[in-house]
């Protein structure tokens, strides 16, 4: 089946998608188009989405169990009670998204970008590499509780910051 027919059925027939999901547990869909959408209580186990785009989506209750989610784009969606458990989420961008209740255990964020993020009462206390990830000031992490316990998310000066620093400075070579 060809990715557009199963994006079409994602997004005007769930329940047939369902179906073939349970018949069919290698779909991939790199880079296709989700923006825009709004999803309940679907199962996304195991699916390859990497590349694929759900801007301004809203999803509810969406299993992205074990998925490969490198480089998608989720910005300026609103995910409630979704399950990341397991996902590679490499290069994901987070950003501007409100991500609440959300579950990241044993995912790795290595790379995904929660620059103004609302993070509040996700879980991401046994998630993978969140200290290679990009954020800024204005992200909002969930409670120390739900953060793993050597991460401090009040650093967060990347490499583009440092460099600014050094502008100011003459240096002699």
């Amino acid at each position: 089946m060809l990715k557009e027919e199963i994006t079409e059925m994602i997004l005007n027939n769930t329940d047939e998608f369902v179906k073939m999901h349970a018949q069919n547990n290698e779909i991939e869909l790199p880079e296709a188009d989700l923006s825009h959408c709004s999803l309940d209580e679907i199962d996304f186990t195991n699916i390859d989405f990497s590349g694929t785009t759900f801007q301004e989506a809203h999803l509810t209750n969406v299993n992205f169990t074990d998925c490969d989610l490198t480089g998608v784009d989720f910005s300026r969606a609103v995910l409630s009670e979704c399950n990341f458990s397991g996902a590679i989420l490499n290069g994901t961008t987070f950003s501007y998204a409100q991500v609440n209740y959300c579950d990241f255990s044993d995912s790795d964020v290595a790379g995904a970008n929660f620059s103004e993020a609302d993070l509040t009462d996700s879980d991401f206390s046994t998630c993978e590499n969140i200290d290679s990830c990009r954020f800024d000031e204005s992200t909002i992490w969930p409670d120390s509780e739900k953060l793993p316990e050597d991460f401090d998310c009040t650093y967060n000066y990347d490499l583009s910051s440092l460099r600014e620093e050094d502008e100011g400075q003459n240096n002699d070579y």
